[in-house]
């Protein structure tokens, strides 16, 4: 069975200002998410899953599942602030959403396969999700193995300022140890170093990170919901608290639960960090079309 891929797209309207202005960025009006797509059907994924709010559902359809019909089978699943396990409800004042975590939740009735996690505004890059792909078509009946696809630092910054990253460690087995994030990181004088306090470091080019993009197995949901309701005891109370990803990864890690594998990947990462990577982003695109990575037109 072919892997699913999961793309996170419920903060989409919000950061875009609306569906219509969904950022053209390839020479036909291509999203970034429109790539990944490409690449994740490329690279060997059987199926698309989108998490999105319920309230551009249709706009959603119309301007971009629309796209994809004929090239790879796609459904879509909803994340609600409301969605909260029995017992509790949603504080008043709270109009954040849970956190990835909680998106990822979303998906358990819809996902009964090895899957990956993305967000739907980063430019991952061909051969990462077929890295990725390739990895979890091996997982098949298995349980507590993920993997996260680990950037070179290197390729992933931006050259209009700083940017935070989760920088991992690895053990012998590239199997990830822990993540600490680096809130400012840039490159200086050539080479790529963080700020601690009022210290610059160094740190090496092809040092790992993390960039949201993980394989799961779907025994991830079971341990997403339980962890949840801990979150939730801890946390209900405090409008702006989310469950993220990598909160839910660490203590499965620490607690000996699971094994997430570090797989390296040579794509570069980009994204639009800040207004003035657009034009960055666009000639990025237009150099790896000039290349032959993709065609002019995808869909």
């Amino acid at each position: 069975m072919k892997p699913t891929l999961f793309v996170l797209a419920a903060g989409m309207g919000s950061r875009y200002g609306g569906l219509k202005q969904l950022d053209g960025l390839g020479p036909n009006g291509e999203t970034i998410m429109d790539y990944s797509i490409f690449d994740a059907l490329r690279g060997g994924f059987g199926k698309v899953v989108f998490v999105i709010r319920k309230d551009f559902e249709q706009d959603f359809r119309d301007k971009i599942l629309s796209k994809y019909e004929g090239h790879i089978p796609c459904e879509l699943v909803f994340q609600s602030i409301d969605d909260l396990p029995e017992g509790f409800t949603c504080p008043e004042g709270r109009t954040k959403p849970w956190g990835t975590n909680h998106a990822v939740l979303m998906g358990k009735d819809a996902i009964k396969e090895p899957f990956a996690v993305i967000n739907a505004d980063d430019f991952y890059g061909r051969e990462s999700f077929a890295i990725l792909a390739d990895y979890l078509k091996n997982l098949e009946g298995k349980e507590n193995d993920y993997c996260m696809v680990g950037y070179r630092i290197g390729n992933t910054l931006s050259e209009s300022g700083s940017v935070a990253r989760g920088v991992c460690s690895t053990n012998a087995e590239k199997h990830l140890t822990s993540v600490v994030e680096r809130t400012q990181v840039e490159r200086r004088d050539g080479k790529v170093m963080f700020k601690e306090g009022e210290t610059w470091t160094a740190i090496d080019d092809n040092a790992p990170v993390s960039m949201n993009m993980w394989g799961f197995t779907p025994d991830y949901f079971k341990y997403s919901e339980e962890y949840f309701v801990q979150f939730l005891k801890d946390n209900v109370t405090n409008i702006k608290a989310e469950f993220f990803i990598p909160l839910l990864v660490n203590d499965l890690i620490q607690s000996g639960k699971v094994t997430v594998t570090v797989l390296d990947t040579p794509s570069k990462w980009f994204g639009v960090t800040y207004a003035a990577d657009r034009q960055s982003v666009v000639d990025k695109i237009n150099a790896l079309i000039a290349a032959g990575e993709y065609p002019e037109k995808l869909f």
